[in-house]
C-alpha cells in the first residue's frame, strides 16, 4: 500500500496518453458486461434509424440536412483521412452524424470557438502529412468566408485538400443561440459568393451540390482531384441536430 505522500509523488510525472492507455489495456483483464453491451447496441440501432430518417428531410427551402451530407462523407472519406472541422453548426452536425474510422484523425478548435479554423488547419495538416494522407476540411460559409484568400495558398502549394462547405447563408450557430434565448434572429444573415466558381477562379476545382442526387457524385469526383484543392459547395439547412 502507498502512503498518501508517496501516492502524490507518483502522480507528478507525465506520460503520453496513447502509450499509457495501451499499457493499461494490456494490464487490465477484459470484463464482459453483456447487459451494458446490449443497451449500447440498442441505443446505436435507434440512433442509426433516427439519423437515416433525418437524412431524408429538407428544410422549407429544400436544402439538404447535414445528416445526409455526413452519411455520404462517412462512407467516402479514406480510412486514414485527416479531417479539420471549423467552429459553428457544421461542427455540431459533424459530431452528431459523421462516423469516424479507426485511423482517421480529427482536428477541432474545441471550446476556443475560433471560427475560421477549419481551412487553415487543413492547410497545416496537408503541409505536415506531405500528401501521404487525404486531408478534408469541413466548414460553414461563415467560417470559410473569413479566410477565402487562403484557398489560393492551397492552390499555389498544390495541396489536394477536399473542402466540404455547408452553405446555409447565415451564421447558423448564432441564430440558434438567439432563438434559444427567446430573442429575434438578428444580423446573422450572410451575403455569399458562388463558392464553387470562386474555387475555379483561384485555380482549384469547384463543385456545386443542390440536391441529394448530386451529393455523392460530387464528393467522389472531388476526392479524386490531385495537385490542387477541390471545394464542394453544398446547399445545407441550418439544422445542427
Amino acid at each position: 500500500h502507498l502512503s498518501a505522500s508517496s501516492a502524490r509523488s507518483t502522480c507528478r510525472c507525465g506520460g503520453d496518453i496513447g502509450r499509457t492507455l495501451a499499457v493499461l489495456q494490456e494490464a487490465i483483464a477484459p470484463t464482459e458486461h453483456p447487459k451494458r453491451r446490449d443497451r449500447i447496441e440498442l441505443a446505436k440501432e435507434r440512433w442509426g434509424a433516427e439519423k437515416a430518417r433525418r437524412a431524408q428531410t429538407t428544410d422549407a427551402q429544400g436544402r439538404l440536412h447535414p445528416a445526409l451530407i455526413f452519411a455520404a462523407l462517412s462512407e467516402l472519406a479514406p480510412d486514414d483521412a485527416v479531417i479539420a472541422v471549423d467552429v459553428g453548426n457544421n461542427a455540431y452536425a459533424f459530431g452528431h452524424y459523421f462516423e469516424c474510422k479507426a485511423h482517421q484523425d480529427v482536428l477541432m478548435s474545441g471550446f476556443v470557438g475560433s471560427i475560421g479554423f477549419g481551412f487553415p488547419a487543413a492547410i497545416g495538416a496537408s503541409a505536415a502529412t506531405r500528401g501521404t494522407r487525404k486531408v478534408i476540411a469541413v466548414t460553414g460559409d461563415g467560417g470559410f468566408g473569413q479566410y477565402l484568400a487562403e484557398f489560393t495558398t492551397a492552390v499555389k502549394e498544390r495541396m489536394p485538400i477536399l473542402h466540404v462547405l455547408l452553405k446555409n447563408d447565415e451564421l447558423g450557430k448564432i441564430s440558434r443561440e438567439q432563438i434559444g434565448a427567446l430573442r429575434p434572429v438578428w444580423k446573422t444573415d450572410l451575403v455569399n459568393p458562388d463558392f464553387a466558381s470562386y474555387a475555379e477562379s483561384c485555380g482549384g476545382r469547384g463543385f456545386l451540390v443542390q440536391s441529394a442526387e448530386e451529393l455523392r457524385p460530387a464528393l467522389t469526383a472531388a476526392l479524386q482531384v490531385e495537385y490542387t484543392p477541390a471545394l464542394v459547395e453544398i446547399r445545407s439547412s441550418a439544422f445542427a441536430v
